[in-house]
């Protein structure tokens, strides 16, 4: 049995039959760009549209659109109009499409037109997401419950090097009397690219918390949705939890952004930013300055009162003085008169002690003398009988060897030569014999 079958071309050709007869008019679609690409020499841009599902962003159904050139300079003009920001990838958009199929190409759309309120409102919708998320996650309200320094000084900043706005900021401190440290890193502040930078600037201020007093994001003027980034649950997720307060200088007029909401500190512009910490130094240095004020005034009133007090303390004082010497004077002559008449009376009986003294030690020294003469007279009689002149004279000799005078013949050996002295002369004797006790 033979098998009926079509060609491959007839099959594409009753496909772009079928899809342009159903899709005759033109339709509207709300898609992602996941790829956008401008061709530089012919001018058309080629996108990527995708549909994501969940919060994995696993891409449901994507297809490829295109914007001839002479329709994509009007379209992009009016979006950037509208929104103030150009068509980038990672945007959501409402799209007119013209449905077509190529035999060669498969299923094309063009695109005719593009409602840019459709992307603001998406804006609008991920803003609240991110509210309600860092709610949900509890640090909404962190970094706005820090305390910032009375004087902060030391600023590290997150800004575009080139941004007009990070120009203006300095500017302004530059020209107030007041001293301040700022170091910049250096951030992407506009585009797709926006959120990493700014998220890794801030995990380098965070290595170095210490170091600072307060963190300032600056970023000039721009449209609600060139500052759509501002609302990226990623960024104001970091600032919420940021460990040191943040103060938000992003140039815009309305609604707040979600940075703005999580930072501790909101300002509208560059310039509003660093006034604000001009004012915060000017207000320290007044309260400082009023502060002295009232202590040299208090000091004055103390002073015063107190040389009041020592005045009158003064007067009381001499007074007391004049009366104590009067006192005393009186007390002093009455002791002087006491005092002469108690010192005659003293020299009186001392002369007649002395008096008494004087006899008795005449007397006594009398009594010690006559003793001495008695001792003497005798001790004179005890050394005239003690005379060794008298003893040899009574016939005594003495007898020496060697010079010295000998007491005991037993020492004496037969032989030896001795010196015998006599009252009257001297004698050398030899020992012929001796008896011993």
């Amino acid at each position: 049995m033979a098998v009926s079958f079509i060609t491959l071309s007839q099959l594409q050709q009753a496909i772009r039959q079928t899809l342009c007869g159903a899709f005759t008019s033109p339709v509207w679609i709300t898609a992602e760009i996941g790829e956008m690409k401008v061709n530089a020499r012919s001018g058309h841009c080629y996108l990527q549209l995708v549909e994501k599902g969940g919060r994995n962003g696993v891409p449901q159904a994507q297809a490829s659109a295109v914007i001839w050139a002479g329709q994509y300079g009007m379209l992009s003009s009016f979006f950037r109009g509208a929104t103030g920001r150009e068509l980038e990838a990672g945007m959501q958009v409402l799209l007119q499409v013209q449905v077509s199929y190529h035999e060669l190409y498969g299923l094309s759309l063009r695109v005719t037109d593009i409602d840019p309120l459709y992307t603001l409102g998406d804006l609008e919708r991920q803003r609240q997401e991110t509210i309600a998320r860092l709610r949900e996650d509890g640090v909404f309200d962190l970094n706005g419950s820090l305390e910032l320094a009375l004087v902060p000084q030391r600023i590290a900043v997150v800004s575009s090097p080139q941004a007009a706005g990070y120009r203006d900021f300095m500017k302004e401190l530059g020209g107030s009397p007041y001293r301040f440290d700022t170091e910049l890193f250096d951030a992407v502040m506009q585009g797709h690219g926006a959120e990493a930078s700014i998220i890794d600037a801030l995990g380098c201020i965070a290595a170095r918390a210490d170091e600072f007093d307060a963190v300032v994001i600056i970023r000039g003027g721009g449209s609600q949705s060139d500052l759509s980034f501002l609302n990226s649950y990623l960024i104001s997720f970091h600032i919420a939890q940021f460990p040191l307060p943040v103060i938000a200088g992003l140039g815009h007029d309305k609604d707040q952004s979600v940075v703005d909401m999580v930072a501790a500190f909101s300002l509208k512009t560059p310039t509003a930013a660093a006034a604000f910490l001009v004012d915060r130094a000017a207000a320290f240095d007044a309260s400082l300055e009023s502060m002295g004020q009232a202590v040299t005034s208090r000091a004055v009133q103390v002073l015063e009162q107190r040389r009041k007090e020592v005045t009158m303390v003064g007067t009381l004082l001499r007074e007391r003085i004049a009366g104590v010497r009067m006192r005393v004077g009186w007390r002093l002559q009455a002791a002087a008169d006491t005092m002469t008449a108690q010192v005659r009376r003293l020299m009186r009986e001392q002369a007649a002690r002395l008096d008494v003294a004087s006899v008795q030690l005449h007397e006594r020294t009398e009594r010690i003398f006559a003793a001495q003469r008695l001792r003497l007279e005798q001790a004179g009689r005890l050394a005239d009988i003690a005379d060794p002149q008298r003893i040899l004279a009574r016939g005594f000799a003495v007898v020496r060897r060697g010079g010295h005078a000998l007491t005991d013949a037993a020492s004496v050996q037969v032989g030896e030569r001795l010196e015998v002295t006599l009252r009257k002369g001297k004698l050398t004797v030899e020992v012929v014999d001796h008896e011993k006790e």
